[in-house]
């Protein structure tokens, strides 16, 4: 399997914080000029947006990271197609198939790493 840049500067960036406190500290404190001066390469956010970096190291605490949800999610409707494939009952697997769920994947979606006990 063939890495992206993204991918290896990402995989760098972890682990010279995780090898390096002080970049650890600056790169909490000033992501963008921390990735800058490490990779040697301006970075181009998406105009509005900000780059945030919280430091989940503390391997006591499970962090739970809420993304945005969908555009679509808000008053969602369903398709005729959708309203016909659950008349009369529920799909089986007990879902809707094809029907949008977060982080925009269709079908069973499981947010929630294996940290929940039987």
């Amino acid at each position: 399997m063939e890495f992206s840049q993204e991918q290896k500067t990402y995989a760098e960036i972890v682990q010279k914080a995780w090898e390096d406190a002080a970049f650890k500290k600056e790169l909490v404190n000033d992501p963008v000029a921390a990735i800058e001066k490490l990779t040697g390469k301006k970075l181009n956010l998406p105009e509005g947006k900000k780059l945030v970096v919280r430091d989940q190291s503390d391997e006591s605490a499970v962090y739970i990271n809420i993304p945005s949800a969908p555009k679509n999610s808000v008053n969602a409707e369903l398709s005729e197609e959708q309203l016909e494939a659950v008349s009369g009952g529920i799909a089986a697997g007990g879902c809707i198939p094809n029907f949008p769920f977060p982080g925009g994947t269709t079908g069973p979606y499981n947010p929630f790493p294996p940290i929940f006990s039987e």
